[in-house]
């Protein structure tokens, strides 16, 4: 009986949030309340089977629904999904194992730059033939190329740097990204590998293998209309992928190597664990999910440039990490979520808002000090510059009063 009026209130909070959020199209609350049914479905004291119904309901129902009505609605899903995987990556070498990694945006860099030199004409500039832009279908075995060549640069990384600890290790990680960023702003002569700072564009999208099997049903619809639906379940069953690994390498003994490696380095060489190789394995597994989001990324923004992955990636990330819960696995989720949340829609909602008063003729009237039209404020006001800030703040509250994060690991928890 109480199981069955905890799936009935699941329920109505979702059908709720969907309600409004369908309802109330422009509204930013709205679409919160309705993302908010995840976190009710997470805490819910419910069995697994009601969680994963509910989880289902939201995600592959009415997401997609409320995405066809809305298309912001699915590019702020498509985006959560990206930064989930990433964080989920970095969370398995900050957080399982402890090594401060300030330079985990260059993997996911070497991945874009991996299918967008081969995925558009780019590739015809250093390669004769003109056999380039590869089809469509190759953007699937690229995904695989993609974790080969993450794994293969997190180990050759981690070789050199991982006898380093804390600070040294997170300057030279630092120091890697934007070694990375440089080389592929620069590698545009005496050989043009990257465009430089123009970027590289058109970039292929995966084919669409199911548009006959559509067809055949009666539903005709444009690709435009298709790839937002499509990547969105692309990068769903990635992220899920990546959470299921993350959980299944967790309960190995792979897992419980590196959590000792992060409690005492000595303590679990001492007990038999290859230190060294643990941590290569994890900044191999770390950097092949983001090499592997990286192809996704560059498949759906057709365009990519060295300014799409600066240092300020991978704060944003570590700040998804910290902010979750450093080793957590629905730590990283809600941290990415809540993060890309805040980016997507709080700030540029409030920039809108902000615009729109200036338009309007609006003025801010201060006691003591006068009345200010705000159309005379300079655009450096808009709350989306303040991203930095925004991490910088979330850093340092989160550190000061709790520094375990929102959702901690199961034994941090139980403590």
């Amino acid at each position: 009986m109480r199981r069955a009026g905890v799936a009935a209130g699941l329920l109505a909070y979702i059908g709720a949030g969907a309600w409004l959020a369908h309802s109330l199209p422009q509204s930013t609350l709205a679409f919160l309340f309705f993302e908010s049914s995840l976190l009710a479905i997470f805490y819910a004291r419910a069995p697994h089977a009601v969680k994963l119904g509910c989880g289902a309901l939201v995600l592959v129902v009415l997401m997609p629904l409320l995405g066809a009505a809305n298309a912001y609605y699915l590019e702020v899903a498509i985006q959560v999904g990206i930064f989930v995987a990433l964080a989920l990556g970095l969370n398995i070498v900050v957080g399982f194992v402890g090594l401060l990694n300030l330079g985990f945006v260059a993997f996911y860099a070497i991945g874009a730059y991996l299918w967008a030199i081969f995925g558009s004409p780019q590739a015809n500039e250093f390669l004769p033939g003109g056999a380039f832009p590869l089809s469509a279908g190759w953007f699937f075995p690229f995904l695989l190329f993609a974790l080969a060549a993450g794994a293969l640069t997190g180990t050759l990384l981690g070789l050199p740097v991982l006898r380093l600890r804390g600070d040294y290790l997170a300057i030279v990680t630092l120091g890697f990204a934007e070694v990375v960023r440089l080389l592929v702003n620069n590698l545009d002569k005496p050989v043009n590998l990257t465009n430089g700072p123009r970027g590289i564009t058109p970039i292929e999208k995966p084919p669409l293998f199911f548009q006959p099997w559509l067809e055949a049903l009666g539903w005709r619809a444009e690709p435009s209309a298709l790839y937002p639906l499509y990547f969105y379940f692309l990068v769903l069953i990635f992220a899920v992928v990546v959470a299921v690994v993350s959980r299944r390498l967790e309960d190995s003994h792979v897992g419980r190597a590196w959590k000792a490696i992060r409690e005492d380095e000595i303590a679990a060489g001492a007990m038999g664990i290859p230190v060294v190789r643990m941590k290569l394995l994890a900044f191999a597994v770390g950097a092949s999910f983001a090499s592997a989001a990286g192809v996704i990324f560059a498949a759906k923004q057709v365009f990519i440039n060295p300014e799409s992955f600066t240092f300020m990636e991978s704060i944003g990330v570590l700040a998804m990490v910290i902010l979750g819960g450093m080793g957590s696995i629905p730590g990283a989720i809600l941290g990415a979520t809540a993060i890309t949340v805040i980016n997507l829609q709080l700030l540029k909602g409030l920039s809108l808002w902000f615009n729109a008063l200036r338009q309007g003729g609006a003025v801010l009237a201060i006691p003591l000090l006068g009345s200010f039209p705000l159309s005379e404020l300079p655009a450096q006001f808009e709350p989306a510059k303040y991203e930095r800030m925004v991490f910088g703040l979330i850093l340092m509250l989160m550190m000061a009063f709790r520094p375990q994060g929102i959702l901690p690991p199961r034994r941090r928890r139980e403590r």
